[in-house]
């Protein structure tokens, strides 16, 4: 037996390293280089994060339960507070915020669930759009990954916004009827269509906008005089005081409005995944207070 375990944990440690060396040879693939350790996230810090960092990029797990959270109370990384839900979205929000430094920025994908949570995770929420770091928002549809199907959201933090014009805005974009159909099951974007979503965030910030891949029919099309305006059904600046009316919600769709598209069974099953989304958060939070009525009940019955 004791032979056994230890030829399961060197399997392991082996799976480890392989993961290790690919995640390296991806990197080098690219040109670029990293300290890649292995580590817990949710408990540990081998990199010393807190404001560590110029930028963030990170594709994390969804809905995350069962996190030991008297493990990380206290812990810096999470300066917004813990969330009660047993779900982990809203550590790894406080993760990618915390390791930003003065100006750094923030780019995510994240659970379309996570935009409009309520409770805990709702206030923590609030205070971080009341930092100012929250930037942009994007709405994604479903079928952009190989293993979920659901639509996501991408976050995107900047720190850097604190003193601009941009501080107390938020840009919303709905791109969820932006793509190209790859078969039916999956989808992607064009170079034109990503360059046209980054166009839009540039217009929003004041920059100049880039045409290489293609976009300016779309630019001609959405911003005919070169200049940002809000485009019902695609994008909309939203003031904190917007936000903060809309029960802090995140959720791009809620400010943009809806665009005018044909309906079609991949428009019916994309909300059908969102609702069934918002319905497996919401019965797992019923578990869990069903199951503290029950122990609250029983302890009363048996004193």
């Amino acid at each position: 037996m004791n032979q056994l375990r230890v030829n399961c944990q060197s399997s392991a440690q082996r799976r480890l390293k392989t993961r290790s060396l690919w995640a390296k040879m991806n990197l080098a693939l690219h040109g670029l280089s990293g300290d890649i350790r292995q580590a817990n996230s949710y408990y540990e810090d081998p990199h010393k994060a807190v404001g560590a960092f110029d930028y963030v990029m990170a594709n994390p797990p969804f809905n995350v339960d069962k996190v030991k959270k008297d493990q990380i109370a206290g812990d810096k990384r999470f300066p917004f507070g813990l969330p009660k839900p047993d779900n982990a979205n809203y550590l790894w929000i406080q993760e990618f915020y915390a390791a930003l430094g003065p100006t750094g920025r923030a780019g995510f994908v994240m659970a379309n669930s996570a935009g409009d949570a309520g409770h805990s995770e709702k206030e923590i929420r609030r205070q971080i759009i009341e930092s100012g770091a929250v930037d942009v928002m994007v709405a994604i549809s479903s079928n952009f990954f190989y293993t979920v199907t659901l639509p996501v959201t991408l976050w995107f933090l900047d720190k850097a916004k604190a003193g601009t014009p941009r501080e107390d805005s938020v840009l919303f974009l709905d791109a969820r009827h932006t793509y190209r159909q790859i078969d039916r099951a999956h989808r992607d974007f064009m170079p034109e269509q990503i360059e046209f979503l980054a166009n839009v965030v540039r217009l929003y910030r004041g920059e100049n906008v880039e045409t290489l891949a293609g976009s300016e029919v779309l630019l001609k099309e959405h911003f005919p005089d070169g200049k940002y305006v809000d485009v019902a059904g695609l994008c909309k600046v939203a003031a904190r005081t917007e936000i903060a009316d809309q029960g802090w919600s995140l959720n791009p769709g809620r400010y943009t409005g809806s665009a005018v598209v044909s309906e079609n069974d991949e428009d019916f099953t994309a909300r059908l995944e969102e609702l069934y989304e918002e319905f497996t958060r919401l019965s797992d939070d019923a578990e869990g207070l069903r199951s503290s009525v029950d122990t609250a009940l029983l302890r009363i019955l048996q004193s």
